[in-house]
C-alpha cells in the first residue's frame, strides 16, 4: 500500500522559513506529478505548487517568488521551501501524488496533513 507521509511543519513568526517534506512508501515504481496543496479553516483546499517528474513547476500566484518546490525522484520525495511566510499562509499543507504506480497497480494519493501556523 502506498502511503504519503508529511513532516516539517510547525509554528513560525511572519518573514520566518520552514521545509516541509513528504515522502511516498510502498512497492512504487514510477509517480507523475507530486505537489502541495493547503487548506486553511473554513476555505477550501487550494493548489500551493506541483511539480512533474522532469521537474518542470507551477505555483500558485500567492506563493511565487517565495516557496520553491523540488523533488528527489530516487527518494520518492517532494519539498516545499516556503520563505518570507506571512500570516495568511497559515494552514494545513497536504503533499499530493499521482499516476502512482506500484505492485497495486495506478492511483492517486494525499498525505495526512501537517500544520503551517504563521504568527508572532
Amino acid at each position: 500500500q502506498v502511503q504519503l507521509v508529511e513532516s516539517g511543519g510547525g509554528l513560525v513568526q511572519p518573514g520566518g522559513s520552514l521545509r516541509l517534506s513528504c515522502v511516498a512508501s510502498g512497492r512504487i515504481f514510477t509517480i507523475g506529478a507530486m505537489g502541495w496543496y493547503r487548506q486553511a479553516p473554513g476555505k477550501q483546499r487550494e493548489l500551493v505548487a506541483t511539480v512533474t517528474s522532469g521537474g518542470s513547476t507551477n505555483y500558485a500566484d500567492s506563493v511565487k517568488g517565495r516557496f520553491t518546490i523540488s523533488r528527489d525522484n530516487a527518494k520518492n520525495t517532494v519539498y516545499l521551501q516556503m520563505n518570507s511566510l506571512k500570516p495568511e499562509d497559515t494552514a494545513v499543507y497536504y503533499c499530493y501524488a499521482e499516476h502512482v504506480l506500484g505492485v497495486a497497480g495506478t492511483g492517486d494519493f494525499w498525505g495526512q496533513g501537517t500544520q503551517v501556523t504563521v504568527s508572532s
